[in-house]
């Protein structure tokens, strides 16, 4: 290679497509020491995987929205899963162990797992933090984007996700399957 040759850094996964099935991942280790997958959710209605993060803002300004999520939504057969899948390495505040605090800080009420490697992200072609995908009962996308349309509470104009949860567990189709998340970049290496 000559000093004028240019190498690619390999491209971001895209999004999975609508209708898509969900890649199987399984063993994940969560903040409360369990092992989780998609099989632990088997009997549940609809699953909603959050890609997160400990030290974005975006991250944890939504900590509040997830457990409410949950408490609202759990009854009704839905089971969020929260995945960090940054690098320790590269921002140290993403370790397991402070995985382990903010989901205590946080009071999660929900599973919040570490995907080494980044594997479910690139699976997924998860983009931010905060990026959102839910899968039905038959495990395919069903929606893919933001969790609402704001990362302060008091701005939020629109519920995408909760509108989603609502028309999938009803047995229609998503009005608004796709909307663009935003939040902090997910590095890949």
């Amino acid at each position: 290679m000559t000093a004028l040759e240019l190498v690619e850094a390999p491209a971001e996964p895209a999004p999975l497509p609508i209708g898509s099935m969900s890649p199987v991942f399984e063993d994940l280790l969560g903040t409360d020491g369990e092992r989780y997958g998609l099989s632990r959710f088997a009997d549940r209605q609809a699953i909603v995987l959050i890609f997160s993060s400990n030290r974005c803002p975006t991250a944890k300004a939504y900590a509040g929205r997830m457990n409410a999520l949950q408490a609202d939504y759990g009854p009704r057969g839905v089971q969020l899963l929260a995945i960090n899948s940054n690098a320790p390495h590269l921002y140290p505040d993403e370790g397991f162990d402070r995985m382990v605090e903010r989901a205590r800080d946080d009071g999660h009420t929900f599973p919040y797992v570490v995907d080494p490697g980044q594997a479910v992200a690139r699976a997924f072609g998860a983009t931010c933090t905060f990026h959102v995908f839910v899968l039905d009962r038959e495990r395919r996308v069903r929606y893919e984007g933001r969790f609402d349309s704001a990362r302060l509470a008091e701005n939020v104009t629109s519920h995408d996700l909760r509108d989603a949860l609502d028309e999938i567990l009803a047995g229609r189709e998503v009005r608004v399957p796709v909307t663009r998340p935003f939040g902090c970049s997910l590095d890949y290496l």
